[in-house]
């Protein structure tokens, strides 16, 4: 029997670390790491040890024989990437020592402790810290502008994605490490200015991600109801800074622009049974939401071809097992047809070949029962209506056609935005920086999308972290960070002094603590508070009682 990697992957290489045969590629030291959509066991190797699926913070790793039936396609898929491959000698236990503490990720023994801070507490600012502390003496101060910690984890995760949620869990452990010290809900640029930051700390690493999404330009763009996928995601995951009333499900028909895992995202939300959603840790306005939604039909638009789409195809294969909903491919081009018909095994659009086809009528509404319809050759060109969306003009082979929506979701990726005080790069969403140090500012470092522009998913995060912290640990060596100005607890002082509520390990403890009890009695896995002042107060203990 063998292992095998599943949808979940989410490729930070903590599997690699405990293999003790090689048998799972590519590994960080290779060419391919970062560039594939998950990583593959290779069956001919693995000796059923089961030491990644222990270690697997996602869990996305199963023995073979006990796949489900969605999950069948997945030993084929990690046998296929081996196919034509010279495999890897086998080694030892932990043959590359991913993970073990040696330069440039540690520093010499009788190195005096940093004052590292770490701006944003999701995957890539808790990657860069776990690095410090299980390499270094460091002394960690978390930071973020929200009162609870998680980022992307906890607002940029699909709902009915728990096993990817499940990183959280392996962050969590570190916030209450004795070496680490949290502000939460202080935000650098507004609470706190950068060059005060900086003058606590020895070093200051920027894990801000990139909460912006990218524009179309195109007429009607901001008519009520035309709103990023973003927006939408962070909607459905109870984003205090998001509003109940930001989305309407009035509509049978959605026009989503793009068809990367985000746009699946949200249309696999909206065409999901709610009660299939009821006992996830989706926001409590949503699911209400979903449950009186008349969407029926999610079109998703692809600019290109089907040999372009931009999703995983592992997230594409999930698609298909979603119960009660019909997938359909617009044959409107014969381009798209074309690509299909000779697209060769493993390749996405041959995932998409067995779909049905059909040239849409888009001036009937959509067929009973639910569906998402894959769009090709295909880009909006004019959000229509008045008070609100009422149709999308796209481009088709035979001239602009009119899709008649009552919502338009634009998922065509996310930008950084600029932190006063930092250098900031107006074409590309980032930070500038070398090997991520920012560029400038000794003592700034970046990681993550602020780093590296909106692309990878969380695991990508771990080897983006690894050379931020190993620049970082360079520097410290070479007495190139500045000293700080002032000692370890003034910067807590002023904090409290700038940050009117601001939560720490313990009110972080108290949060979680009551979202699992309110998510006891609903059925749940958590309820989430869905604004900044029920999570002040649930940090204060009075979460139990506190409506919202």
């Amino acid at each position: 029997m063998t292992y095998a990697i599943t949808q979940t992957c989410c490729s930070d290489a903590t599997c690699v670390a405990v293999c003790p045969v090689n048998c799972i590629h590519p590994t960080p030291e290779e060419q391919a790491f970062g560039s594939t959509e998950m990583l593959y066991v290779d069956p001919a190797t693995c000796i059923d040890c089961g030491a990644c699926a222990d270690a697997c913070p996602v869990d996305a790793i199963f023995p073979v024989d006990t796949l489900s039936a969605g999950q069948k396609e997945y030993a084929a898929i990690n046998a296929a990437y081996y196919e034509g491959r010279e495999r890897e000698p086998a080694a030892g236990p932990n043959f590359h020592a991913w993970g073990e503490p040696s330069f440039p990720r540690s520093l010499p023994s009788d190195f005096a402790p940093l004052r590292v801070a770490v701006v944003g507490t999701g995957p890539a600012g808790m990657y860069a810290a776990e690095d410090l502390l299980l390499h270094t003496n460091a002394e960690v101060t978390l930071i973020d502008r929200l009162p609870v910690a998680g980022g992307l984890v906890r607002y940029g995760v699909a709902p009915d994605h728990p096993a990817t949620k499940g990183v959280g869990e392996t962050f969590a452990r570190f916030h209450s490490h004795p070496r680490v010290r949290m502000h939460l809900g202080v935000e650098v640029g507004k609470d706190l200015t950068v060059e005060e930051l900086a003058a606590h700390h020895d070093a200051v690493i920027y894990a801000v991600g990139a909460s912006d999404s990218r524009r179309l330009g195109i007429p009607g763009e901001d008519l009520p109801s035309s709103i990023p996928a973003t927006r939408f995601v962070s909607w459905y995951n109870a984003h205090p800074e998001v509003t109940p009333e930001t989305v309407e499900l009035s509509a049978e028909r959605v026009v989503v622009a793009g068809n990367g895992n985000v746009a699946l995202d949200v249309a696999r939300i909206l065409v999901t049974d709610p009660a299939a959603l009821a006992g996830t840790d989706i926001a409590g306005h949503a699911l209400a939401a979903l449950r009186d939604s008349r969407v029926r039909e999610v079109v998703l638009l692809g600019r290109r071809g089907p040999d372009d789409t931009a999703c995983t195809a592992s997230e594409l294969l999930a698609l298909g097992h979603l119960p009660g909903v019909d997938l359909v491919v617009d044959d409107h081009d014969p381009r798209t047809g074309e690509v299909l018909d000779g697209a060769a095994e493993g390749e996405k659009a041959a995932l998409l070949r067995e779909l049905p086809r059909e040239s849409v009528d888009w001036s009937q509404p959509p067929p009973p029962g639910r569906r998402i319809v894959f769009r090709f050759h295909s880009a909006p060109v004019e959000v229509l209506g008045r008070d609100g969306v009422e149709a999308v003009r796209v481009t088709a082979a035979a001239g602009d056609q009119e899709i008649p929506a009552g919502l338009f979701l634009r998922a065509i990726g996310y930008r950084g935005l600029p932190v006063p005080g930092l250098p900031f790069d107006e074409a590309t969403g980032t930070v500038p920086h070398e090997g991520g140090r920012v560029a400038g500012l000794p003592g700034s470092y970046v990681v993550g999308w602020i780093k590296r522009g909106a692309s990878g998913g969380i695991g990508a995060n771990r080897t983006c972290a690894a050379e931020t912290v190993g620049t970082l640990l360079a520097d410290a060596v070479a007495g190139a960070l500045p000293s700080p100005a002032y000692p370890a607890k003034a910067f807590g002082r002023l904090a409290r002094s700038r940050g009117r509520q601001v939560v720490d390990a313990r009110g972080l403890a108290a949060i979680d603590r009551a979202e699992q009890a309110r998510g006891r009695e609903q059925g749940r896995p958590r309820a989430k508070f869905e604004t900044v002042p029920a999570l002040i107060a649930a940090a204060k203990g009075r979460g139990l009682r506190s409506p919202r």
